[in-house]
């Protein structure tokens, strides 16, 4: 145990810097209880070992006395000059009483002290190198799988996690790749210890690759407002400049998009949409869907949702794979989306005026009245035929469409602003 002990010392002192003398500290004050136990009877017993040899050694106090009454605590004279010739009666000597099978009984709990001290040290490495660096993108080497598709990464001078649930479902790695990834914490554990623990799904980790291929939000001058994203499919980001002369959209993309093209290989090939900022969520919503065209738009700001009509051809780029793009552009504007096709709206509106130029309302019949709309549009309606609101109703969009200075859309709007007046 001896040999093995110095080496350890040797070991602590080298690579983990745990010096000599705060370890045997630590095994001394640990054997201390074990050898009051092994050596009955003695009082003041003390712990000592060889910092040079590893040597492990017992003592108790003893009175120097001419003649022993009482082994347990004194030694006679003779014998105490055999340990220190200078001695005299009355002083008090260390005896060693190291019991026969005490070696046993350090070798274990040496190993556990030192057991105690690497994962202290390796904590302490891990707090010193790695606890000031969290939200910052670290590169290492993927060492081995834990537990499943969790990955343990080699940084250097630790180990790092990269749980299953922390990178997107499309990656898939190997022992040996290198990998970037967003330092997320520093997690304390059971046993003393300390372990990091990376993402490449979170925001944040699209954020600092932003920062480094982007110089203009390092300066300050572009921010990232927000940031949305379906790992391993599609993000999301919303910028704006503190400086009319830079584009954001521009400074994140660029030139021949060589910018946005590092991060999107690097996030293997995930789609990436930068996006302008804006206050009001609706011009927010036309920037995201940009260059989709908004037919009809309704906002209702007590529910948190806001309702849209597309052009049919434009619904399912609206939507995304699996509603991904809808849920994406709901989290950026900060309402729930709903969409509809142009064709499905215009079915809907049909049977609602159906409905009501099929009732028997008298108020149908009279002179047509559209409050809220331009008077010289309802003079060209009225000029042209449908000088009652259940003529107007009994037409179409595309009918109105062709009245003077009215549009498609403009007629939707008519239609449905006449509806409402019934209902």
């Amino acid at each position: 145990m001896n040999k093995d002990l110095v080496a350890i010392f040797e070991y602590l002192e080298r690579e983990k810097g745990v010096k000599r003398e705060v370890v045997i500290a630590a095994i001394e004050e640990s054997l201390h209880a074990a050898a009051r136990k092994s050596v009955e009877g003695l009082g003041n017993v003390s712990v000592q070992i060889n910092p040079k040899t590893g040597d492990i050694e017992v003592y108790a106090e003893k009175e120097i006395v001419e003649e022993v009454t009482e082994p347990t605590e004194e030694i006679s004279l003779v014998h105490a000059r055999e340990l220190d010739p200078d001695c005299e009666i009355g002083q008090v000597i260390d005896v060693a009483v190291t019991p026969k099978n005490f070696g046993r009984i350090a070798a274990q709990t040496a190993r556990q002290i030192i057991s105690q001290k690497l994962r202290s040290a390796e904590r302490d490495v891990i707090y010193e190198e790695y606890r000031h660096r969290v939200n910052e993108i670290v590169s290492g080497s993927v060492k081995r799988f834990a537990r499943g598709a969790n990955l343990v990464v080699d940084l250097g001078k630790v180990e790092a996690l990269l749980p299953a649930r922390n990178y997107p479902k499309t990656e898939h790695y190997h022992i040996g790749d290198k990998i970037l990834a967003l330092l997320l914490e520093v997690q304390d554990l059971e046993n003393g210890g300390a372990e990091v623990i990376l993402t490449r799904s979170h925001t944040e980790f699209v954020r600092q690759l932003l920062i480094q291929e982007v110089p203009e939000i390092s300066d300050g001058i572009v921010t990232v407002e927000k940031i949305v994203r379906e790992p391993g499919y599609r993000t999301k980001l919303l910028v704006r400049s503190s400086d009319f002369k830079v584009d954001p959209v521009g400074a994140c993309v660029g030139i021949r998009g060589t910018r946005v093209k590092n991060i999107v290989r690097e996030l293997n090939n995930e789609k990436i949409d930068i996006i302008p900022y804006a206050d009001d969520p609706v011009e927010l919503l036309q920037n995201t869907l940009s260059p989709i065209e908004i037919r009809k738009i309704r906002v209702n700001d007590e529910d948190g949702v806001i309702s849209i009509v597309v052009n049919d051809d434009d619904f399912a780029t609206v939507i995304g794979k699996k509603g991904m793009n809808a849920r994406l552009t709901g989290q950026m504007i900060g309402f729930a989306l709903e969409a509809q096709k142009m064709s499905d709206y215009g079915k809907l509106m049909a049977i609602q005026q159906g409905q009501l130029v099929a009732s028997e309302d008298a108020s149908l019949d009279l002179p047509l009245e559209l409050g809220g709309i331009n008077t010289l549009i309802v003079q060209n309606l009225v000029h042209a035929g449908f000088d009652t609101p259940r003529r107007l109703l009994s037409s179409s969009a595309e009918e109105l469409a062709r009245v003077p200075g009215i549009s498609v859309e403009m007629a939707y709007n008519i239609l449905e602003h006449a509806s409402k007046q019934r209902t």
